[in-house]
């Protein structure tokens, strides 16, 4: 039987922390595998199943999700289709289930293209690829959008990673989130707006234990170095880092995501996702981390995941 997700590429690095190893789908353009000497570094899941909860996809052209599907351009309103049903809204882009094609592969190292075509509720035409690369110390993700149409194109670029250290409890690892403003939502996780997180329980500049959160929720006025992280106990950090465009990121804390233990089956338990993002929800309506890709230009996105202290012993 295929795979539902596709052709599954597989990428391989040596490292001072042990071999690196990482699996893309042709779906989405999903992470569906990142390792480190055997140590999970995102949730993985079995290449005979979708990605649970969006897992490691790639979302464009926005992220998160649009309310009503609707948003407006010079005085037309554009209806998109609601693929989050229960909360009537658009989400995660028109890539979600979209076969990616390769456009370069080596070992290490694997680029993949889809088309988004002019289409009901986004009229506009773009050629889109990311690249993903492993590193000697991470994995790095470069995404370009290019308009091959005759208007300017709204765009923005996320991506849903599910990070872990995976010898660790997850809800024993502190996440640190450099971001000053929080996005505040109604009851369908449409933004209201963004107030400050400096004495609220959203300011986690300072580190939380993951196991004491319940999030699903926005945070923008990300800070310069745009990182992000994951702290073990024994002092172990997962950063994810994003470019000058990454400027807002989710934080996810589901308690019933399949967690994988070793070889075993996955069990429902706590995760979190750190997804980067130009935009946050409904930005198509606000305009906030909005770009606008001209006719043949191609705009450029890149973040990425950093591991220190898993170094192996001399």
């Amino acid at each position: 039987m295929r795979a539902p997700t596709g052709i599954q590429y597989e990428l391989t690095r040596e490292t001072p922390s042990g071999l690196a190893r990482a699996v893309v789908t042709e779906v989405a353009a999903g992470l569906r595998v990142y390792s480190v000497n055997g140590i999970d570094l995102v949730e993985t899941f079995d290449e005979s199943v979708q990605p649970p909860m969006a897992a490691g996809i790639v979302l464009v052209p926005w992220p998160n999700r649009i309310r009503d599907g609707k948003w407006t351009q010079n005085g037309i309103t554009r209806q998109l289709a609601l693929t989050e049903p229960v909360k009537q809204n658009a989400s995660h882009g028109l890539l979600r289930f979209a076969p990616y094609r390769e456009v370069w592969r080596s070992t290490d190292t694997v680029t993949l293209a889809a088309t988004v075509f002019p289409q009901s509720g986004y009229p506009f035409h773009l050629e889109t690829e990311v690249t993903y690369a492993l590193t000697s110390s991470g994995l790095e993700v470069t995404h370009r959008v290019g308009n091959v149409g005759a208007e300017p194109a709204p765009v923005a670029v996320g991506a849903h990673p599910f990070l872990k250290i995976g010898d660790v409890s997850t809800r024993d690892l502190t996440v640190r989130v450099d971001a000053t403003t929080h996005v505040d939502v109604d009851d369908r996780l449409n933004p209201t707006g963004e107030t400050p997180v400096a004495g609220t329980r959203f300011d986690l500049r300072a580190g939380a234990l993951v196991g004491e959160l319940d999030l699903d929720d926005g945070f923008g006025s990300v800070g310069e170095a745009g990182e992000h992280s994951l702290t073990a106990p024994d002092g172990r950090t997962l950063t994810l880092w994003g470019d000058e465009s990454m400027r807002y990121v989710q934080v996810f804390t589901p308690r019933i995501f399949p967690v994988t233990q070793g070889a075993g089956e996955p069990v429902r338990g706590l995760a979190i996702a750190i997804e980067p993002m130009t935009a946050p929800a409904n930005a198509f309506n606000s305009g906030a981390g909005l770009h606008w890709v001209e006719p043949g230009e191609q705009w450029v996105v890149r973040w990425g995941i950093r591991h220190a202290g898993f170094e192996l012993s001399a």
